[in-house]
């Protein structure tokens, strides 16, 4: 069902409730995180010790001004569990990564530069010096590799050196192979694409696993949707309907209730036929809204709409602001955070439900003046996870910004460590970076 936040505005009340769900307060891991190898199950299929192990990491971090200097090692931490593992089983460890879009370059500094700069902070966190060479493949690599004895950890070169990386290139992987005897894929945020380093490598080594950080995402993003425990509410925002689509169609067959927020609600709005002002509008996308929300009525889905948001009168913190119902939107005023009216309603229907997954912000959190909703729904998430148990998942991207920057980012049951992977589950997509692992 189709309803808008407000009881002045005819809440409706009812809502789906899967019969016979479950009053634990968690959700089985779904049979596509249990279908493929993980880290541990290679450990006990074979001995690990002396092995060379292709790690493909994420090792996207930013960098300062000069170029050298890590200013965020969230991405560098995030691959410790798994290479500590690995190495305490006696593996040799060849960590392989990305970085940046240096498409087919080689590019000696910077953003899409060599990988030179996560070196010390690599040595500290796993507490061994890490060897680094120039290139992915190759005889020098693979004599590099070849080298390598118990404990080492050896770091390949921009995998994005090679045009052929992106374009799944088998000479790429191949060359990859030859490094290792198995592989691990651990680089959940591009595990939705079909790169050489992500998935073509697997076809040219004995046995393919997720690692910890893969397997969690699996584990939480699949199971929250496949095997939640209900009431399962999804929380949807962001600037765009069209970049949510496909992800707000999923949901509507997997969800009790679906709240939406950001720029994407004034596109819906339109559909209903309100007057938006000068709000971010898609006027392609109307007529989909306007299907949207018949299908949440047609599922018996509870779609819930901001009743009233907060305008400003121009984009910038120092705008004049108000708050308006979303039918009194006129003139020059923009839409740009949802109202506190709208927010106690969010956190009604977030204290009913035992899973909440949240993507994409409320408003333009940047601006201090229209940050409340975003912060607020983190929050809501926050107190639900402390004082009911109930699973809060962050997918991924600027939702995942905004939690941290409300410092509640440890407060949650789970943030999502990629944006596009974390969507593309979401959308009930597999993804070619999990396909291509070995099955159990």
């Amino acid at each position: 069902m189709f309803a808008l936040a407000s009881s002045s505005l005819g809440r409706v009340a009812s809502r789906r409730i899967a019969a016979g769900a479950s009053s634990e307060r968690l959700f089985h891991a779904s049979s596509t995180a249990l279908e493929k190898l993980n880290v541990e199950g290679l450990a006990e299929r074979v001995n690990l010790e002396g092995q060379n192990v292709l790690m493909r990491v994420d090792l996207n971090v930013p960098l300062a001004k000069d170029d050298v200097t890590v200013t965020d090692d969230t991405r560098l931490r995030a691959i410790v569990p798994t290479a500590k593992f690995l190495l305490d089983k006696g593996a040799n460890v060849i960590l392989c990564s990305h970085f940046g879009r240096p498409k087919g370059e080689i590019v000696e500094t910077g953003k899409n530069g060599r990988l030179n700069p996560v070196v010390p902070r690599l040595n500290e966190l796993l507490g061994v010096n890490v060897t680094k060479v120039d290139d992915c493949i190759g005889p020098d690599v693979e004599d590099a590799a070849s080298h390598l004895t118990k404990g080492d950890v050896l770091l390949l070169e921009n995998t994005r050196f090679y045009a052929g990386e992106t374009k799944n290139d088998s000479t790429l992987s191949e060359g990859l192979g030859k490094l290792a005897d198995y592989f691990v894929m651990d680089a959940f945020g591009t595990a939705h694409r079909a790169h050489s380093s992500t998935a073509g490598v697997a076809d040219h080594v004995d046995l393919s696993a997720a690692g910890y950080l893969l397997d969690k995402e699996l584990k939480y993003l699949k199971g929250a949707v496949d095997s939640p425990n209900r009431p399962l509410c999804a929380i949807v925002g962001g600037a765009k309907v069209s970049t949510k689509i496909p992800v707000i169609e999923s949901l509507l067959d997997k969800c009790d209730s679906v709240l939406l927020g950001g720029g994407m609600i004034f596109t819906f709005y339109k559909a209903l036929g309100y007057d938006i002002g000068a709000s971010l509008v898609e006027d392609d996308m109307v007529q989909l809204a306007s299907d949207l929300m018949k299908k949440a009525e047609e599922k018996g889905v509870k779609l819930v709409l901001p009743t009233d948001v907060v305008l400003a009168d121009d984009f910038s913190a120092d705008a004049n602001t108000a708050i308006a119902n979303a039918t009194e939107i006129s003139g020059d005023w923009r839409g740009l955070d949802i109202g506190p009216e709208t927010m106690e309603t969010f956190r009604e229907e977030i204290a009913k439900s035992n899973t909440i997954v949240w993507n994409g912000p409320m408003g333009v959190f940047e601006m201090e003046p229209f940050a409340a909703g975003t912060v607020g729904v983190a929050e809501m998430l926050a107190e639900a996870t402390a004082e009911r148990g109930a699973v809060t998942i962050v997918g991924g991207g600027d939702s995942v910004a905004a939690i941290n920057k409300a410092g509640l980012g440890d407060k949650v049951s789970h943030i999502s460590t990629g944006g596009g992977a974390s969507l593309e589950l979401l959308e009930g997509k597999v993804l070619p970076g999990v396909a291509a692992l070995t099955e159990v």
